[in-house]
């Protein structure tokens, strides 16, 4: 039997595709303003790259911000419980998940069994988040792929003060304007952003093994702001930005 999952988030669409607690393949691409539209184009794109069709799949479970907009899904699911369980089906010994999306940070403790005890979410706010810095690089002009890598080489890092977006945005102007190296800025972008997602790390009391998942674990420079504020490694799996719908596919399996 095979099993798939469908994560619609703000920026991305991704599929998975679990067969025999396997998985088979994954699919990533822009959500654009369409979730339908973006959520059937992933999921037949890796039909096709894995030479499967619709008829071959059993279950389909949704996930994400335009998860209920996936109409050809079986069920509909939170993301904090797809992320548990693709952490978990990813290493099954995770115990602390940091998703850092594009709208919303996460932070989710798991028990022993792997299961989800408690969680702690920003999505009021977008500090901390991958649209924060997004805006910072814009800001910068600085492609946000490459923010990571330069981050890493400032040798005195800025210090943001503003937690709001587009205050921060403001230092990062001033700072510009009194030609702050771009890289010390950068870093102190990667601290403010990391410290934000501290803070509701520390409201669950999260524990080790944590894994890191979402598009910002894709992100150098961030991780190790979060290392340094969590005071422990973290582990950042090939497929972090497909963890959600990993964990969708794995649910669906167990339906």
């Amino acid at each position: 039997m095979i099993f798939a999952g469908i994560d619609i988030g703000s920026n991305t669409a991704k599929a998975a595709l679990i067969k025999d607690n396997t998985l088979v393949g994954t699919r990533v691409m822009p959500t654009g303003y369409h979730h339908l539209k973006a959520g059937t184009r992933v999921f037949e794109e890796l039909m096709q790259q894995t030479g499967l069709s619709r008829s071959d799949i059993r279950t389909v479970v949704a996930t994400g911000y335009g998860r209920a907009s996936i109409d050809f899904a079986d069920k509909a699911m939170t993301e904090i419980l797809c992320h548990g369980a693709g952490a978990c089906f990813l290493d099954p010994d995770i115990r602390g998940i940091i998703d850092v999306g594009g709208q919303d940070s996460k932070a989710i403790a798991l028990d022993d069994q792997g299961h989800v005890d408690n969680f702690a979410m920003n999505d009021k706010c977008a500090a901390g988040t991958g649209r924060f810095l997004e805006v910072m690089a814009n800001a910068l002009e600085v492609a946000l792929d490459q923010m990571g890598d330069v981050g890493l080489t400032a040798d005195n890092p800025a210090k943001i003060s503003s937690i709001c977006t587009v205050f921060a945005e403001s230092e990062v102007i001033s700072m510009i304007a009194r030609q702050e190296k771009r890289e010390n800025i950068i870093a102190g972008i990667h601290d403010a952003a990391a410290a934000r997602v501290a803070i509701l790390a520390a409201k669950i009391r999260i524990r080790g093994p944590i894994m890191m998942t979402g598009g910002v674990a894709k992100n150098p420079g961030m991780i190790a702001a979060l290392e340094k504020r969590l005071n422990q490694p973290l582990i950042i799996s090939p497929y972090c930005q497909e963890t959600g719908a990993i964990g969708a596919a794995v649910l669906a399996s167990r339906m």
